[in-house]
């Protein structure tokens, strides 16, 4: 026994030395600068690298891959936790599954659980690539808690497991580091990156995480609502330079109605924790329960609704890595929750100005993810253990608290639109059900087939928060006083969004009881091709029917246009539906497995009254001024098979627009921007934070070419703040050739807006005309997303001029969803027109017809404008 007992104190000794003597290696080592240093950034793939080598040598990091970016780069998290708990992760990932989930275990089973648990934060870093700070303290953070041996920090890495995403947006890190270090020591040091941070959507993939249209949202978002079900969500990110150094929950008042009361008083504890711990470790300038509020579900703190404890935290900026030095009299309060820059119950230590560097920032990540997980740790089993009782609170209220169902028919105007809500619940973890057989309740026929989804289920807010209408929660600064504005839009509602019929059911029932089937897979109306066929017809009121038309356009097929209504095979297809050439198999093939929506097979296209269309030609202007609707407008093309040419503003001075385009695009971007390079304000002009090449406008020869295009047959599509471009007195020529001239409408939201008429980024009602190119598959009325600018009025045209009204606001049940005051002001106001000038025409719209890709029930208003002719 002696012996053994020598034995295994020399075999501890020799453990104790390797682990002495292994090399873990530093980010300075691996870098060549510490991370935080002045005007030092590395880029994503180094980033990524020198984790991948900490994951070869520490045993408390573990690197898994969970999706590609939209331009194809790997996305990982980063677990950091004991090598007990990194070697048991698929046990721990159960326990979380069966604690968010399981609705049905007993107070012994749910405790028993949460004992043996861990609880899992999962933080998610500069999604916003111009907020270098949090990703540039991943590396230190792995580090540092790979590296620490204090009994303190392994007792926490026993408790917790921290799941870090050490780049939101990998593709926008890379952007913003290359574009940093080609003006590094530069006078242009600093300056913005022109275009968006992103593929497509720039700052707005933060507004994504309704839809989950992006590829890296989707990465994301799979973690926390399927795969792994984390307990805590922290999103870091950073804000602007002259106010607070750090935000901290809890947020600002209005808060979601449908969240549970526990997990925003969660989020007060980790927020009061935060505020604690880091002014206690010197960091001043600590803020809380200011400007940021949490009603909106866009972000990535959707995550609440599936009952995870989720918060942002904000840090005060640099100029990415550059220092910049603040004057105490620059430092201000604005927004809510603080109205002077000065000590107070929610900014207790404010900050007294100087320097501020990039180091700073990379401190106070480091300080507040101590914080965090730390917090956790001391919570553990009481975190976990909330986990499930929340859900089993929200099963109880779906059985208790109206709506109890909500059912989706299967047969729908656009079944693709339906296709894609169904699946897109799926995809945030929601349990979808099948109508076994026929049934009626409530004086409403069912058809087996229909879809159902119970609100009795753990995600029970989530959906009650998507399917309904939304109706914003008034809170004010004091009784009767001003509204507290919303932080971002006030609608979200997935039906109405999509024009998808659903039905509430309101009443307590169990009709449905042993009717239900549970759907486990995406919904599709794929239709096998048939051998042999002459033509497909695709309803012109399904948005997929565009979608075929351009594929086909591009693939050089003849595509064609009822020019009535044409009654096939017992259904009838509205006068603009497709007719698609059906002699090229292999485009057919791909092309079917990209929609939801079938079309009818047909052998006698000839016996059909049609017109032959061409694929447009069209042109989409994009500022560099971080221009998310133009991105937005390409993420939709791209996804409707659509072809385009981006121009930046400056070329269309010298473009042959008329000899090489049918189509011009310009969406919502200030027209001043789009004429002179500059924003415009009630103090005059000022310029972005661009290099002096990218801040460019058309200038009047420009917007002359564009006249000219107008002039000579060409297309003008137009929406938001861009149709400005159109307004007033236009000059075209010279000399004899000269033309002034005033196109027959205005913009009446100034004076609206004087009035009162504030409209909160919400879903409005409009009129549409009948029988009009423009309108072709739309019903009578649909909603918009509206800003309430711009309004048009119009009057009677002059010369080679004309206008029609296309769409007005309703006069009744204007609102749909969200918020608005004055609505009286809006009622029966132009919405969209369309104007002739020579031989071209112009199309303007008040509303956004493609906003963020969630507004699908727009979307053949521009598409059908893409087709005029």
């Amino acid at each position: 026994m002696k012996k053994l007992y020598l034995l295994l104190f020399f075999l501890m000794m020799a453990a104790v030395l390797f682990a002495q003597q292994q090399h873990i290696t530093g980010p300075k080592e691996y870098f060549g600068f510490y991370p935080g240093d002045d005007r030092q950034l590395f880029n994503y793939e180094q980033l990524t690298g020198y984790l991948k080598e900490l994951d070869n040598q520490s045993d408390r990091l573990k690197l898994m891959e969970i999706g590609k970016s939209p331009l194809g780069k790997p996305m990982y998290i980063v677990f950091l936790s004991s090598p007990g708990n990194l070697e048991n992760l698929d046990r721990l990932k159960e326990i979380n599954h069966q604690l968010a989930l399981n609705t049905t275990l007993t107070e012994e089973q749910a405790e028993a659980l949460s004992e043996e648990g861990k609880v899992f934060v999962y933080a998610t870093l500069s999604m916003h690539s111009t907020e270098v700070g949090p990703s540039q303290s991943a590396a230190l953070v792995a580090y540092k808690f790979a590296t620490d041996t204090t009994a303190e920090v392994a007792g926490w890495l026993d408790d917790v497991v921290y799941m870090m995403v050490p780049s939101h947006n990998p593709d926008g890190m890379d952007m913003v580091v290359e574009n940093y270090l080609k003006y590094r020591g530069t006078k242009y040091e600093g300056a913005s990156l022109p275009g968006v941070y992103h593929k497509y959507v720039g700052h707005d993939n933060n507004r994504d995480f309704v839809i989950l249209s992006q590829e890296d949202t989707k990465a994301i978002a799979r973690v926390y609502n399927r795969e792994w079900l984390p307990q805590v969500m922290v999103e870091k990110h950073q804000m602007g330079s002259l106010s607070a150094r750090y935000f901290v929950p809890p947020m600002h008042d209005p808060i979601a109605v449908n969240v549970d009361a526990g997990l925003w008083t969660w989020t007060g504890i980790f927020g009061q924790n935060l505020i604690n711990d880091m002014t206690n470790d010197g960091l001043a300038g600590v803020s809380q329960n200011y400007i940021f509020d949490n009603y909106w579900p866009g972000s990535t703190e959707t995550c609440l609704w599936n009952n995870v404890i989720a918060f942002l935290t904000e840090c005060a900026s640099a100029r990415e890595a550059t220092p910049v030095y603040i004057e105490p009299n620059e430092l201000m309060a604005y927004g809510k929750g603080i109205s002077e820059y000065k000590k107070g119950i929610n900014f207790p230590m404010p900050w007294e100005g100087g320097w501020w560097r990039l180091t700073d920032i990379v401190n106070y990540e480091l300080a507040s993810t101590r914080s965090i997980i730390k917090t956790a740790s001391v919570y553990k089993s009481d975190i976990l253990k909330f986990r499930n009782d929340v859900a089993k609170r929200e099963v109880a209220r779906g059985t208790e608290e109206a709506p109890f169902y909500y059912v989706i028919p299967r047969m729908q105007t656009d079944p693709g639109e339906s296709a894609r809500l169904i699946n897109l619940l799926r995809s945030h973890g929601v349990q979808v059900y099948t109508l076994n057989s026929d049934m009626q309740f409530d004086g409403r026929l069912y058809s087996a087939g229909a879809y159902v989804v119970p609100l009795a289920q753990p995600y029970r807010a989530l959906i009650k928060e998507f399917m309904e209408a939304q109706q914003y929660p008034e809170r004010h600064y004091s009784p009767g006083g001003e509204l507290m504005k919303p932080y971002d839009i006030t609608s979200w509602s997935l039906p109405l969004h999509r024009n998808v019929a659903v039905d509430e059911i309101d009443k307590k029932t169990d009709v449905f009881k042993g009717k239900l089937s549970p759907l486990t897979s995406d919904v599709d109306y794929f239709t096998e091709l048939p051998e042999r066929f002459s033509a497909a017809v695709y309803s012109v009121e399904e948005n997929d029917a565009y979608h075929a038309a351009f594929a086909a356009l591009s693939n050089k097929m003849e595509v064609k246009r009822l020019d009535k209504d044409a009654e096939i095979n017992g259904r009838v297809f509205k006068k603009g539906s497709f007719l698609i050439d059906g002699n090229n198999g292999e485009v057919w093939k791909n092309l079917m497995s990209k929609l939801e929506a079938a079309p009818v097979f047909i052998d006698n296209p000839d016996d059909f009254s049609a017109v032959e269309i061409a694929l447009p030609r069209i042109a989409l202007v994009e500022t560099w001024f971080h221009d998310m609707d133009a991105g937005w407008t390409r993420f939709v093309f791209d996804q409707y098979n659509i072809p385009y040419k981006v121009f930046r503003p400056a070329d269309l001075k010298e473009a042959k627009l008329s000899d090489n385009f049918d189509v011009l695009i310009f969406p919502d971007s200030p027209a001043e921007v789009l004429l002179n390079g500059k924003y415009k304000s009630e103090s005059g002009y000022r310029s972005g934070n661009y290099a002096p090449e990218y801040k460019k406008g058309m200038e009047e020869k420009g917007k002359e070419n564009v006249l000219k295009f107008i002039n000579n047959g060409g297309v003008v599509l137009s929406w938001g703040r861009s149709t400005g471009l159109f307004a007033g007195t236009l000059k075209t020529g010279k000399g004899d050739d000269a033309e002034s001239f005033t196109l027959p409408f205005t913009d009446i939201s100034p004076s609206l807006k004087k009035k009162g008429l504030y409209v909160a980024g919400s879903l409005l009602k409009i009129d549409l005309v009948k029988e009009n190119p423009l309108t072709y598959g739309m019903p009578a009325s649909i909603g918009v997303f509206s800003r309430g600018n711009p309004v048009f009025s119009t009057t009677i045209p002059k010369f080679d001029m004309d206008r029609r009204v296309i769409a007005v606001y309703a006069g009744d049940d204007l609102l749909m969803s969200g918020y608005i005051e004055k609505p009286e002001l809006l009622e029966d106001k132009s919405a969209m027109i369309w104007l002739k000038k020579g031989k071209g025409q112009l199309v303007l719209y008040g509303f956004s017809p493609q906003f963020r890709a969630s507004v699908p029930a727009a979307y053949k208003l521009l598409f059908n404008g893409l087709l005029l002719k």
